[in-house]
């Protein structure tokens, strides 16, 4: 990190029905004008990030966020300065957004932008934002092979988008047959597919990415290359860890009893909140999530929640 003095900013990722987002370009006579950028801007003193962003919103936009959660706080240094990003996602507001600084506003799909140069802190932000709000897990032990496939297929044609592969049971060999299957039903649909498995197999079932458990995440000195990266996390050294290997994504547990362990008790949503504070990668909430937790997710500061069975039933 830079000497710089920090200046810390509250950011909003306006997200419409449709997952687009709004970016505005920087107008002439600011610094890095001609960028795109979420809005947003400092933080005075005495003022909460939250407050900064209500403020932020009716200056830049005219609008007011009835719907906002807090999701990562970034930090980068510029030149000039470094900047602690404090960004939230705003899921509805009232009000129709205009450029009230006289910037060109913009709604783009964050996985496809056609505009450009994009100001250079917000961009690690795309790739996050292209994570969907469920993380599916598999459940082929459980509920047998043709129950599972059937259960993929309708929650495919949902709108899932995100699996792993996790299937502790199988040899090497049949987690990767496996594997080939979920990929073939899931490539039709855009749905991308991790493996709880070795690198080897990972590559050999031409996987999109690999889900290190908190072990492997540990021994890990190098992220691997051209694959989706996230591990599972259960305490502030093991996201710390991924933090510096600039993983993905991570999924924190447990924060809810599980049916599994109905006897370990979750961490529990202040928890949570509090280890997600300040955090830089996007994170799932996994422990004992249903479909009707992720209110309660997003206001703790998840990115979304990772299911094993709820998913599927």
């Amino acid at each position: 990190m830079s000497a710089n003095k920090i200046v810390h900013a509250a950011v909003a990722v306006l997200i419409r029905e449709d997952d687009m987002v709004l970016l505005g370009n920087r107008p002439a006579g600011k610094p890095w004008a001609g960028w795109w950028e979420f809005p947003g801007g400092k933080i005075e003193d005495g003022e909460a990030p939250v407050e900064a962003l209500q403020r932020e919103l009716n200056e830049e936009l005219g609008v007011q966020a009835t719907e906002s959660y807090p999701w990562l706080v970034r930090t980068f240094d510029y030149p000039e300065k470094t900047v602690k990003l404090n960004f939230f996602i705003v899921r509805a507001w009232q009000g129709e957004p205009v450029g009230r600084e006289g910037q060109q506003l913009s709604w783009q799909n964050p996985t496809g932008l056609t505009v450009d140069p994009m100001l250079p802190a917000n961009t690690p932000i795309l790739s996050a934002l292209s994570l969907p709000p469920v993380y599916a897990i598999t459940n082929l032990q459980e509920m047998g092979e043709a129950s599972f496939f059937r259960a993929l297929l309708l929650q495919l044609e949902k709108g899932l988008k995100l699996i792993q592969v996790r299937e502790k049971q199988l040899s090497s060999d049949a987690l990767v047959t496996f594997a080939h299957k979920v990929l073939a039903l899931a490539r039709p649909f855009g749905a991308r597919v991790l493996m709880n498995a070795d690198l080897d197999d990972v590559i050999k079932a031409g996987a999109d990415g690999i889900h290190l458990n908190s072990i492997a995440l540990m021994g890990l000195s190098e992220k691997p290359d051209g694959l989706i990266v996230a591990a599972s996390c259960h305490n502030p050294q093991e996201m710390v860890k991924a933090t510096e290997l600039n993983l993905d994504f991570v999924a924190l547990s447990p924060v809810l009893p599980t049916r599994s362990h109905p006897e370990v008790e979750g961490m529990g949503w202040e928890t949570f909140s509090n280890l997600k504070k300040d955090y830089p990668l996007p994170v799932y909430a996994l422990g004992g999530m249903q479909y009707s937790e992720l209110q309660n997710a997003w206001h703790a500061g998840a990115h979304g929640i990772a299911m094993q069975r709820a998913v599927w039933e």
